[in-house]
C-alpha cells in the first residue's frame, strides 16, 4: 500500500510544504545532462557514458527532441520496509515529455536521475516540479548498498 504524502515528506525532510502532495512529494529539476559517450552494461559490471552538464540559459533550460538525464533537486532517503517510485507530473505527459525511472529501493539515499523524453520542444526552469515520488510498504529483508549509494550528494 502507497503512504501518505505526509509520511514520504516526513522521511525526506528539508522540502517545501507546496511539494508535499496526498500520495507523495513532488521532486524539482535539479540539473540537465546530455550523454555524449556510450556506455555499457555487462553480466556483472556497467559503466555510465560520459555526460555533460547543460547550462540554462536565465535559470530555464530550453530542451529540444530528444532524451536527457535530469538530476533531482532533493535528497531522496527510501526508509527500510519500503520502496520508493517515481512517476512523471501530468503537466511534463501534457507537454509530449515522459519520465522514466527505475524502483528506488529500501535504504536507498541520494540525489536520484531519471531519464527524461522529450518529444516536442520544451523550456523548464531549474528547481521546477517534474516528479512525485511515493513510497510503499516492502517486505524487504535488507537495504540498498550498491554503487549508486549516496549519488549526487556533494
Amino acid at each position: 500500500m502507497y503512504k501518505s504524502g505526509r509520511f514520504v515528506a516526513d522521511a525526506l525532510g528539508n522540502l517545501e510544504e507546496s511539494q508535499v502532495q496526498p500520495n507523495g512529494v513532488d521532486l524539482t529539476l535539479g540539473a540537465v545532462y546530455e550523454q555524449v559517450e556510450a556506455g555499457r552494461i555487462e553480466h556483472g559490471d556497467k559503466t555510465v557514458g560520459t555526460r555533460e552538464e547543460r547550462d540554462p540559459e536565465d535559470g530555464t533550460y530550453r530542451l529540444g527532441p530528444g532524451a536527457y538525464v535530469v538530476e533531482y533537486g532533493e535528497v531522496v532517503a527510501v526508509p527500510a520496509a519500503h520502496v520508493g517510485f517515481v512517476y512523471p507530473r501530468s503537466s511534463l505527459l501534457r507537454n509530449s515529455c515522459m519520465l522514466d525511472t527505475a524502483v528506488w529501493d529500501a535504504g536507498y539515499e541520494g540525489r536520484g536521475e531519471g531519464l527524461l523524453e522529450v518529444h516536442h520542444t520544451i523550456e523548464i526552469e531549474r528547481g521546477a516540479r517534474i516528479a512525485q515520488f511515493v513510497l510503499a510498504e516492502a517486505a524487504t529483508e535488507e537495504t540498498y548498498e550498491g554503487d549508486y549509494q549516496y549519488e549526487n550528494m556533494d
